[in-house]
């Protein structure tokens, strides 16, 4: 009896998506390894970080790499001398970025695993989830919340922790004004959080239908991406990859305001002008990655609030044209791959 295979996407050249980087294979079936479960890919959110791979804007950490994190499966095996944990063949389970890290550096030793040096990363370190099989450490799988579909909750994975994590890193006071630059997957599911606890959200970006979706959901406000909110901000995070978007975003903050930058990858930040934006303790600080702690407890909140996800759905041998519609800005909300 054969190897069993699997139909999947490889990152077969890096470039942009008009060059066509991204092919569709047949593959083996991965085998798990020791400490690791083999599950059935049921659906997989498109992230922008999976365009920063494909395109080259990240630099290349595996040949030919499958890309995708936001993977909700089955699992199908548990690997040799493996002990699944909270998880057993059939359970739903999530895979997020975060894959791996060492355990025992001064950062995964204090809570920042997310800065651990030898940190790896599924879809650019490891196979991904454009594909019908994964692999992922039982260790770093997550349970996921009653309530949403398979595709509900594949944007959650990546787009809901990191936006998370980035509202931490922006230290929103209590019933403060948050800005929110760049209105796709991550963006609208923050906003959601951000209401939720009872801020005021003002959004800024380039699309009218996310403007549209922003009113929707709740935002006192929703202008263009280079415009200034009505009101001064006391947080805001900013979640396009456009550096020249930051010197706005710092000028629209109130004294002592922070500003988050959420994604792996930014374009050049043009000259800051000190007195106009960073004077009177504004704040300018990066997101890098989310621990399994910020995962859990942003899951366990998608659990006591149910979240609107808007997810666009393309099937899994359109996973080029989902990665080129979200490179053009045509997707409002978060695209997933149904497998």
């Amino acid at each position: 009896m054969g190897t069993p295979t699997m139909k999947a996407w490889r990152v077969h050249r890096p470039g942009p998506m008009s060059s066509r980087p991204l092919q569709e294979v047949t593959a083996d079936v991965p085998r798990p390894a020791t400490g690791e479960l083999l599950v059935a890919v049921r659906a997989c959110g498109v992230c922008r970080t999976d365009l920063h791979v494909t395109e080259g804007d990240l630099p290349v950490h595996r040949r030919g790499v499958i890309p995708g994190h936001e993977v909700v499966a089955e699992v199908v095996e548990v690997g040799p001398e493996t002990d699944g944990g909270e998880f057993a063949v059939g359970d739903r389970v999530g895979i997020a970025w975060l894959r791996n890290t060492c355990g025992h550096c001064k950062f995964c030793t204090s809570g920042n695993e997310n800065l651990c040096p030898e940190s790896r990363y599924t879809g650019w370190d490891a196979d991904g989830g454009y594909a019908e099989f994964a692999t992922v450490p039982a260790a770093y799988a997550h349970p996921l919340p009653d309530r949403y579909s398979d595709v509900e909750l594949a944007p959650l994975l990546c787009a809901g922790i990191i936006g998370y994590r980035a509202l931490l890193r922006a230290e929103l006071p209590e019933g403060g004004r948050l800005g929110i630059y760049g209105f796709g997957g991550s963006a609208h599911l923050t906003a959601q959080v951000a209401l939720a606890q009872g801020a005021e959200v003002h959004v800024m970006t380039r699309g009218e239908k996310a403007r549209e979706l922003a009113l929707a959901l709740g935002a006192a406000s929703a202008q263009s991406a280079a415009d200034s909110p009505p009101v001064a901000l006391d947080s805001a995070i900013l979640f396009a990859p456009v550096g020249d978007l930051v010197l706005p975003a710092l000028e629209a903050l109130d004294r002592g305001g922070t500003l988050a930058v959420a994604g792996i990858h930014l374009s050049d930040i043009p000259a800051l002008n000190y007195q106009r934006h960073l004077f009177q303790e504004r704040q300018l600080r990066s997101v890098a990655s989310n621990t399994r702690a910020d995962a859990r407890e942003f899951l366990a909140f998608a659990g006591r609030h149910h979240l609107e996800v808007t997810t666009p759905q393309y099937p899994l041998d359109r996973a080029a044209d989902a990665l080129a519609d979200l490179g053009a800005g045509h997707i409002s909300g978060a695209a997933v791959l149904v497998v």
